[in-house]
């Protein structure tokens, strides 16, 4: 976190917060909330549970097991593969410019 820390006003499920946010986290915030306030409505609207508390535990239960099941094919999870495909970017990026020496 580089940037100043500012702060943004946001709204889930109907209640206004202030956060505290790195001005270059700003867009990213937003779209959390966003998802959160998504996810945390369509708990609320099914009608099983009123109370926010609850609404904000099963949202964050909801969105952790998202997390922690996210995977690509068989077993390979996302930041395994991202780290691989940096590693093979950053592998051709140097065989490359061996090559622009040669000519």
């Amino acid at each position: 976190m580089s940037g100043k820390t500012n702060t943004l006003d946001v709204t889930i499920l109907d209640r206004e917060l202030r956060v505290a946010c790195p001005e270059e986290e700003r867009e990213e915030l937003r779209d959390a909330v966003a998802y959160l306030n998504r996810k945390m409505v369509e708990i609320r609207d099914t009608g099983k549970i009123v109370n926010v508390e609850r609404i904000a535990i099963m949202a964050a239960l909801n969105i952790s097991h998202e997390l922690l099941c996210m995977k690509l094919g068989r077993g390979v999870d996302l930041g395994s593969f991202t780290r691989r495909m940096t590693a093979m970017q950053t592998a051709i990026d140097q065989t490359l410019a061996e090559q622009d020496k040669l000519f």
